[in-house]
């Protein structure tokens, strides 16, 4: 089956370590683009953490795709148009950061330049036992191309509708704690781990692979013309839904078990290696 769209997490695929696209990776998807296939970054990221990426890939040149938030907004970055949009509604927000008030966990959310948080000063997480605490705060901030503002009641605050609430905590905690953080609003919304420090929510039905069903489709795209590339587990449903789907040599066991095929790590070119080997 010709391969007609390739589908990117961003960060721990996309991006190596050290947050940059190889030259190789690059040299990859430009040359992909100009074949016609079409290149869609699917991540957790909101927008502005995905539009730098998208530039640098050319992808605007080629109506490339983000579908940001884990899919639940979706956009066009040639004819700037919104494809899909699905954002938990203001009383869902609303009564998940009351509920998260009842634990030890640093809630994000954003609008427009701007990521809300209730201290700036408190966002310190033991990733990994045996490295310095990170300030997740200040590096979600710079991923996403935010401006900080504090709100000491998120949950009073919000009167819009969120496409995410991110949630950060130390990954021990949030691990024991995830399914009562869950709990009161498992059948009315989506609830993953994107990393071991990450907990997100999302409207029900929203992932990544929902968005491509929801918008490729009607370019004539099917999922078994895709080519999809994750690492985490919230990339799972986008490695089952793809007619292709690579897992990167540093993926979780899970997706790699899931996966049409494992290509090498996101610093060792794994995107350039299975484009070769698929294209």
């Amino acid at each position: 089956m010709t391969i007609k769209a390739i589908v990117l997490d961003i960060d721990g695929t996309l991006l190596t370590d050290d947050k940059q696209i190889s030259p190789a990776t690059k040299h990859a998807l430009l040359n992909a683009q100009k074949k016609g296939i079409k290149v869609v970054l699917a991540s957790g990221r909101p927008p502005s953490g995905m539009i730098h990426l998208a530039k640098q890939l050319e992808m605007d040149k080629y109506h490339g795709i983000i579908a940001a938030y884990n899919g639940a907004y979706v956009f066009d970055l040639t004819s700037q148009k919104v494809l899909f949009s699905q954002p938990l509604s203001i009383e869902t927000s609303k009564a998940i950061l009351d509920h998260l008030k009842h634990f030890t966990v640093i809630p994000m959310i954003a609008k427009d330049d701007y990521m809300y948080v209730n201290d700036v000063f408190n966002g310190y997480l033991t990733i990994t036992p045996d490295k310095a605490p990170v300030n997740i705060i200040e590096y979600e901030s710079r991923g996403g191309q935010f401006s900080l503002c504090e709100k000491k009641d998120l949950a009073a605050f919000v009167d819009f509708p969120l496409h995410k609430i991110l949630v950060a905590g130390e990954p021990n905690y949030l691990k024991e704690n995830a399914e009562k953080i869950l709990s009161p609003f498992k059948d009315i919304v989506c609830g993953l781990f994107s990393a071991p420090m990450y907990f997100e929510f999302t409207d029900q039905g929203v992932d990544k692979a929902n968005a491509l069903e929801q918008v490729l489709a009607a370019q004539d795209i099917q999922a078994n013309q895709l080519i999809a590339f994750g690492d985490g587990h919230n990339d799972l449903t986008l490695i089952q839904y793809a007619g292709t789907g690579v897992a990167m040599g540093n993926a979780v066991e899970a997706l790699k078990q899931a996966a049409t095929y494992v290509t090498l790590s996101n610093n060792e070119d794994g995107i350039a290696v299975a484009l070769n080997k698929f294209l």
